[in-house]
């Protein structure tokens, strides 16, 4: 089987685990550090803003059931990309919305479906999400894996700090990407 990868930052990486993990195709995905200078961050050092780094999540897929330009739709459906410095109730650098490109076929998608998004007239400001080459990749600590399953109800008041009601706003007619129906 092949696998490839992807690397999404998108606020708060506990949010961006549920939308992607729940959807055919997806083998995996980590909670971790990228885009910084410093080898091995803890979550204290990166909270500091001193490391460079942003909080993403890295997801491990099968480009035979998911395809590298649906991963990028589904991260448009889990961001606003209309803020450059954070995400929602998170605030700050290593909140700050990117898609981390591994390749030339990676940054031309992306590139193509930003642009896209911003024809589209779905948002009234600029789309200031950056795209960026990937940098290595750190996983977060251990208690921020599977964080929605781990810790429910912190998750769900995560959840409702705003992004919750901006996808539905901004997204309630876009096609679902869940594999699973509610």
């Amino acid at each position: 089987m092949a696998e490839e990868t992807a690397i999404f930052a998108g606020g708060c990486f506990w949010c961006m685990v549920k939308p992607f993990e729940t959807v055919a195709g997806i083998n995996k995905v980590v909670s971790g550090y990228t885009g910084g200078h410093v080898p091995n961050p803890t979550y204290e050092q990166v909270c500091s803003h001193t490391t460079g780094h942003t909080e993403a999540v890295k997801i491990w897929f099968d480009p035979e059931v998911m395809s590298y330009d649906k991963l990028v739709q589904i991260y448009w459906q889990q961001t606003d990309p209309t803020d450059a410095m954070g995400q929602f109730q998170d605030r700050g650098d290593s909140y700050r919305p990117v898609i981390f490109v591994k390749d030339e076929t990676q940054r031309r998608i992306a590139e193509a479906s930003k642009k896209a998004l911003a024809e589209s007239g779905r948002f009234d400001a600029p789309i200031v999400t950056q795209i960026e080459d990937a940098k290595p990749f750190y996983p977060a600590e251990d208690y921020h894996q599977d964080f929605y399953k781990k810790n429910p109800l912190r998750y769900a008041m995560q959840e409702s700090g705003g992004r919750e009601a901006f996808i539905d706003k901004k997204w309630k007619t876009a096609e679902p990407t869940s594999k699973t129906t509610d």
